[in-house]
Formats: C-alpha cells, structure tokens, sequence
C-alpha cells in the first residue's frame, strides 16, 4: 500500500515540476532504479512493490518520444546513454539473479518493448545483441516458469528483427571454441566486455556499432570451417518453449522456428542443423503422434477428418470421441505433420533438405516401413491409408522428394522381370494393387493415384515413364515389311464412320486455348499431314467408342450419360497437368525410331503390369475395384508425354510381337465379353437395370444373377468413353497450339 502511495506521489511531483530535458529525465530514472539496490536492504519483496516498473516505462517512454523527435537514423542523446553505460548488461544481470523477484519479468518486458518500438536498428551494436544474446540463454531455462509468456514474446520480436535483417543473425552464433585469451587483436576491446566483466553500469569508452560484414565473418567464419562449432541459442531456448504445457506459448515458439529457418545466411542454415536438437524435435514428435494412434481405424475416417493446419486444431475432446475413436490422436499427427512440411517448405534450401533428409531415416524408414510391409491384413489397410493422407497433405519440395525415394527408390533405368523386386517397399505396394482384400487393393490403387498427381517429375519416371523410354514396344520392322496402311489404319481394321459430335460447332468455353502450356501436348503422328489430323482423332476417338459391342452398351438409354459429359473433365485435368508438366524435360514429339533401341526386350514395368492385369479382369471384380483401377489409367493417360500418349492412346500402332498396350488389353477384355453374353438371356435388360440402380434412378430389388459381370460392363463402357474423350481434348490442344 505504502508503495502505490509513493508511486502516486512521485507522479504528482513530476506533473508539477518544470520538465526536464529528456536526457536528465532518462538519467534520474535509471539512477532511481541503482539506488534502489544501494539503499534498499529488503531484497525479497517483489518488483511490484517497488517503483522500479514505473521507472523502467519512463525510460521506454522517454527513448520513444526522443527518436520521433529526431531525424531517421539519428541517435539522440537518452540512446547514447543507455548504449554507453552498458544499461543492458545491468539490467540482465539484475533479471538473471532475478533481485527483486519479478526482475527477471520486469526485464524482459522492457526488452522486448525496447527492441519493438525503436525503428532504428539496435541489434548491430554490441552494447544491445551482447546482453540480448545473454538473455536468450535464459529463456527456456525452467519448464513452465512464471515468466515463459514474457520469455516468448521476447525471443519472438528478436526472430522478428532477424527476418526484417537477416544478416544480423551472424551476431547471435556463438563460436563453442571462443576464449577471451584466444581472440585476434583487433577483438581486444571486445574482450573486456565479455560475459565474464563485472556490469558496473559505468560510463565507458564510447562503443561504435559493429560493422555487420566484420561481424558477420568473425562469427559465421568457424561455423564453416568446423562442424558443430557453435551455438545457436536463439533456436536452443525456442525448443525448449515448445515442450511447455501452455499451447499457446507452443505455437508461438513453432512461429519463432518458423522465421529462424527462412533467414537465408548460409552459415545460420549450418549451425540450425548441426548444432541443435531441430531436426530431433521433428520427427521425435512426428513418431510420438503417430505411435499415439489406434492400431486399427476406419480407412474412411482418416481420409475425410477436416484438413489441418498447425497451430489452429481447437477440438473438444468428448466430441472428437463420439465422432470416432483416435480422432483427436489423428487430428495431432497431422497438425505436427504440416507444421513440419510448413518448416521445410520455408527453410532455407540447404536446411530443408538436411531436415526432410531426417524425417525420411527416423519416421518413414524406422516407422511407417514395417507398418506398411507387415503382413496384418488390418495394420496394412489402417498404414495404408495414413500414408495416403500423408501423400495427400504433404507439399514441400524437399519433403516431397525424400518421401517419394522412401516410397519408390532412386532408380532410373528401366525396369527389367528380374528388378521388379529390388526395392522391397514398392514391390511390396505395387503387389497390394492387385492384393486378396479389395479394401487393401482399392486403398493402394488410391495411393498410387495420389501419388501420380504430384508434381514430381521421378514418380512418373520411375512408375511408368523409364520402360516406355526406347519405344521397343513398337514392332521392329523395316517400313517396307509393315502391312500397308488404308488411311491410317491396318487394312483388316473397321472403317469407322465420324461421330456427329466432332463438327466445328464447340462451344467457346468447351475449346482450348493455344497458350504455353500445350507445349508439351502430344503431337499427331508424323505418318499423317495436318489436314489429316481431324480425320485421325475420329477414328482414334471412334475406335474406343466403338470398342464396346452395341448389345453391351447402356448409357443412351440413360439421359445426361453421352460420351461428351466427360470433355469438360477432360479438358480441365489435361489442363492443369501441363501447367505442373511444363519445368520437366519432356519432348514434345516422341523419340525418332532410327535413335531407339528396339532390339531391348519390352517390359512395360511392374505398375503398369498390375495394372493392366487387373483391368484384362474387369468383367470379374467387384465395381469399386473397376472404378479405381480405371481412375488411375485415365491419369495416366491424360499426362502429356508423347511415349505415354502413344501407348495409351494410340489404338493403331503396331505392337512388338508379345507387347500388350492399353487398348489390346480392352480389346481382349471385349472379345471375352462377346462370348459371355450368348449365355446370358435378356442381357442388355438387365444391363440397364443394373445401370439404373448404380445412378439410384430404380430402387434396389432381387438380386440380379451375372451382377459383377454386368457392373463391370458399365464401367467399361464408361472408361472407354472417359478415354475417347481424353484423346479428343489432347488432339485439340495441340491443333490449338500449332503454328
């Protein structure tokens, strides 16, 4: 009470004495505040007793108004002072020994309010990043201290001047290896003043601010010659304040690393990997989170819970549970997962990579591998599906990268029978493509479609590209011993009439534009002029329509089902795959087959194998195994290589004798449905019955006999229509891009 009085007095007195100048005022408070510990014998009552809170908001109050009273860039008098008599490095040795108690929060406050109002910068100068530098080392000293919300706000505005001033950072790396007695001898002033000399708070020899390259190369020098040479304490007491139990000091100690790791000073990239417990922070949490998670979820569960962002995941515990069991658990390892893909993805290049590097070796390899090649059919669909989520929210280059060499390997050579097995982990999930669960089957295929949707040029590569390389599924014969061509086709082929829908008449928004990214579109065959070109995609496009026997179609029995419903998807997804496919080295005409090996045996890859495989089986798997199966083709073919395009897409290339492609495979697929349905009476009735009840237009009923075959025949049907449009929009898109 007898203090607020006092207080209360001193502030009248103030308001009627005549003003002082501000350089007189500034010295009476800071001398009020020394003589406090002179004259006062009672160390134990806290700060807040005292006048010494009131004094050290003058003195900020002071600082402000005198430099918005000079010049920018000037340092007024009151700034000189406090510079000068090293106020600083006083006031963290009274914080640090924390006399009164409540110092060391009294002191952090005004730290961070100094360094947060003045504009000029005071970093450079030694008198300022020495002590402050010093009072970092004393945050995060004690879990859950009283002070970690002033600790917080004060690390946090110094990652701030950092990020205004990168450069700065080279102040705060502290060579381990630096002794007093060891310094050069232009730092000899600098040695009196280390963390070892009394703080006198006595006027001393004026101080220059530092010149930043000088500092710079004396603190960022050993950083490169010497591994693990230094300290970075910034980021040591960050990570400390991320293991406090108040969320909120959490997350702003992940946005202090977050600033930390984008400064672009190399020397600070070094010392941030090899020097603290960053990359452990990481992936121990990663693998802590994801041990935390059930043994068995609902595939579903995983793939629909709301996407996450770090930081932002308030949830309710009771009803997270009634949701489904391990949603909180789930909603954590993905909150840590993007924060870490966020970190990356900010880091500095060297950093990011050092840091995906870790989270590859210490949570995919040491963690998700053995969940994903167990043999539990449970523990592989619950892995499955997490990783699935895990490709889905994953967006960083560096991480992405580590993660697709964990997944697939780094080869790049073609895939041979022999090397199909080479790399255990993708054998393993390419062999669940085509597993005894169709869960596990369905769950993989989805994966897989993920994953060929990134833009990462070596999955691509390396799941299908790398076998198609030589083009030696093409039949290797002199021109001359090829059987003649009848416009464009084998003379045995169906001449196919034009399908009305390929007039001239499309509509404006239905029509692609020849911008730069049809680049990289597929061109039309070489053995045909452009004034053949429409003519070309007819018959290409006819030759999928057609593919499927008349007695076997259903949908034009259906209104809105026509081939055409899907031209606007078509042209959408070929759309946004050439914007991603433009920074890769892919030609835009196929390899000339004078520069091919076509004397190399043909395998077409174990994805494309199983694949393939699976789509001959068509007409005996269940529907949402045919969807899934189908959906990953037509990614496939939609991607604009020539090779790939070729071989998908390209009903009229002569096949190298044993070689199958995309549509020889339909094709026997069709003529074995040709077989099945003379044995089946009423077919095509049941076919639209079935058609109908898939779209909900009839109820369900009895059973229908034959009921896979005939979804299998829909969705047949429906992929071939899917292809002919595909193979429309890019015939298009590179008549559009043409000179």
């Amino acid at each position: 009470m007898f203090s607020k009085f006092t207080s209360i007095l001193q502030h009248a007195v103030e308001a009627l004495a005549p003003s002082l100048p501000l350089q007189e005022d500034f010295v009476y408070h800071w001398k009020a505040i020394t003589h406090y510990y002179i004259e006062t014998s009672d160390d134990k009552a806290p700060v807040t007793d005292t006048n010494i809170p009131s004094h050290l908001e003058q003195m900020l109050d002071i600082l402000t108004q005198e430099e918005a009273e000079h010049e920018s860039g000037e340092t007024g008098p009151c700034m000189e002072y406090l510079l000068h008599h090293k106020i600083l490095e006083t006031l963290y040795t009274l914080g640090k020994a924390d006399c009164p108690p409540g110092m060391k929060q009294q002191v952090l406050n005004f730290y961070t309010k100094l360094l947060a109002h003045i504009r000029q910068p005071l970093l450079p100068h030694i008198n300022v990043h020495r002590p402050v530098q010093k009072l970092i080392r004393l945050c995060g000293e004690v879990l859950a201290a009283p002070t970690e919300n002033e600790e917080i706000q004060f690390l946090c505005i110094v990652c701030a001047k950092l990020k205004q001033d990168p450069y700065l950072v080279n102040f705060f790396l502290e060579n381990k290896l630096k002794r007093p007695d060891t310094l050069p001898p232009g730092g000899a002033q600098g040695g009196k003043d280390n963390a070892l000399s009394p703080d006198t708070g006595q006027a001393q020899t004026p101080e220059k601010t530092e010149e930043p390259q000088a500092a710079a190369a004396a603190s960022s020098s050993p950083t490169k010659n010497n591994n693990n040479s230094s300290n970075y304490n910034l980021v040591t007491s960050l990570l400390n304040l991320t293991k406090s139990p108040d969320g909120r000091i959490v997350v702003k100690a992940c946005e202090g690393l977050m600033l930390l790791v984008s400064l672009p000073e190399p020397a600070a990239a070094k010392c941030l990997t090899e020097s603290t417990e960053l990359c452990e922070l990481l992936t121990d949490r990663l693998v802590s989170f994801y041990k935390a998670l059930p043994q068995s979820m609902d595939p579903l569960d995983i793939e629909t819970v709301e996407s996450v962002n770090w930081g932002l995941d308030v949830y309710n515990l009771k009803e997270d549970a009634a949701v489904f069991t391990g949603k909180r658990a789930l909603i954590s390892f993905l909150s840590w997962l993007d924060y870490c893909d966020q970190l990356i993805k900010e880091a500095q290049k060297s950093a990011a990579t050092v840091m995906a590097k870790a989270v590859r070796e210490h949570f995919f390899v040491a963690v998700m591998e053995p969940q994903l090649m167990q043999t539990s059919e449970v523990g592989i669909l619950t892995s499955t599906a997490l990783l699935n989520r895990i490709i889905r929210q994953v967006s960083s280059e560096a991480l992405m990268q580590e993660m697709v060499y964990f997944l697939l390997g780094e080869e790049k050579d073609p895939e041979t029978t022999a090397t199909i097995a080479q790399n255990p982990l993708r054998h393993r999930l390419i062999e669940h493509c085509d597993h005894l669960s169709d869960e596990i089957s369905i769950m993989t295929l989805r994966l897989f479609e993920q994953l060929i949707q990134k833009p990462n040029q070596h999955i691509l590569h390396n799941l299908v590209l790398r076998g198609l390389e030589e083009r030696n599924y093409l039949e290797n014969k002199p021109q001359d011993e090829r059987e003649p061509l009848e416009n464009g086709q084998p003379h045995d082929a169906v001449d196919l009439e034009e399908d009305p829908l390929f007039g001239d008449d499309l509509s404006p928004e239905s029509r692609l534009s020849g911008s730069d990214w049809l680049s990289t579109s597929p061109p039309m065959s070489p053995d045909h002029s452009k004034s053949e070109g429409k003519t070309e995609v007819h018959k290409i496009v006819n030759s999928f329509l057609c593919l499927v026997p008349d007695e076997a179609k259903s949908s034009y029995h259906v209104e809105g089902t026509g081939y055409d419903t899907y031209l606007r998807d078509a042209h959408r997804q070929f759309k946004d795959y050439c914007g991603v496919c433009l920074r890769w080295d892919w030609r835009g005409h196929p390899k000339p087959l004078e520069k091919c090996n076509l004397e190399l045996p043909f395998f077409e890859g174990h994805f494309l194998k199983v694949l393939f495989d699976r789509m001959g089986r068509i007409l005996d798997q269940p529907y949402d195994v045919n969807l899934q199966v189908t959906a990953v083709l037509s990614k496939l073919s939609l991607l604009p290589h020539p090779h790939l395009h070729e071989y998908l897409l390209d009903p009229y290339i002569n096949l190298a004798p044993g070689c199958r492609s995309l549509f020889s495979v339909i094709v026997r697929v069709v003529g074995d449905l040709m077989l099945r349905i003379q044995r089946i009476p009423d077919f095509t009735p049941k076919l639209l019955l079935v058609r109908k009840r898939l779209l909900g237009l009839e109820p369900e009923g009895l059973n229908i006999d034959h009921m896979t075959l005939l979804e299998g025949v829909i969705v047949l049907e429906e992929f071939c229509k899917e292809l002919a449009a595909i193979a429309f929009v890019k015939y298009h898109a590179t008549a559009a891009s043409s000179p």
